[in-house]
């Protein structure tokens, strides 16, 4: 991995309305292996329906700590994100 490349973390919506959050510095690439069943256990036993969001890093350890904050948030926190309605304080 390249640490001066862009980072970004995302979030999938899946097909049984769950959210799979992850960090990929090519979200395009990422996509597809999620999509194709290759992109984690998580995303090709529940489908892959959508990405919800997505936001770009310029630091790989940034970009690790808002993974890590966004997987921790409640259901209700992520969807306030993907509806552009949560400002987080990080």
């Amino acid at each position: 991995m390249q640490e001066n490349w862009k980072w970004f973390v995302y979030i999938l919506e899946c097909k049984d309305g769950k959210y799979y959050t992850g960090m990929t510095w090519k979200p395009g690439l990422r996509y597809d292996q999620h999509v194709s069943g290759l992109g984690s256990k998580y995303t090709a036993k529940h489908g892959v329906k959508r990405i919800a969001y997505i936001e770009e890093h310029e630091d790989l350890e940034l970009a690790r700590k808002r993974e890590k904050q966004i997987k921790d948030w409640s259901r209700e926190k992520k969807e306030n994100l993907i509806r552009g309605e949560w400002k987080s304080e990080w």
